[in-house]
């Protein structure tokens, strides 16, 4: 008898249902966005400053870059500071880093660009619309996946 391979199904945080439900005028919650960034900050800090910082630390920065990413893909910012790449090749560089010695880790320009991409996202966040941001999140989780699946774009680092 063939034993089934066991798929991982990855639950999205956001559905359509969500999208459609959000506001086209208001931005996110408050108390949600204050969450997300106080979690995006924390970690940049700890992977800064920490004595060991975490793999938790590293993604939640890297999400915030993503999220940029998308928004810049979607046409709804512009990457005017040329700050996006810098901070994709940092983030990677710095999980290359930590696979290769153990350790989470960014060189003083990466700390630049990911702070500079965070100061960015802190300020779109706060006044795009929460169906745009859920939008966002939606179409970001879908390309992590596919990247995850082994579908990657030209441009895309793992």
């Amino acid at each position: 008898m063939k034993k089934r391979r066991q798929q991982r199904h990855q639950t999205s945080t956001y559905t359509l249902l969500h999208e459609l439900q959000s506001s086209a005028t208001e931005p996110l919650p408050m108390g949600f966005r204050t969450h997300q960034l106080n979690r995006m900050w924390g970690g940049l800090a700890n992977i800064e400053t920490a004595e060991t910082p975490t793999t938790d630390d590293w993604r939640v920065c890297s999400d915030a870059v993503n999220l940029m990413e998308t928004l810049v893909a979607m046409g709804v910012v512009a990457d005017e500071k040329k700050l996006l790449d810098d901070a994709v090749t940092a983030l990677a560089d710095a999980g290359r880093r930590y696979i290769e010695h153990g350790t989470i880790r960014l060189d003083a320009t990466g700390m630049q660009a990911v702070r500079a991409v965070l100061e960015d996202y802190a300020e779109v966040i706060a006044v795009l619309p929460a169906r745009t941001m859920v939008r966002c999140h939606r179409i970001t989780e879908r390309w992590v996946r596919d990247i995850q699946m082994g579908k990657r774009r030209p441009h895309d680092v793992v």
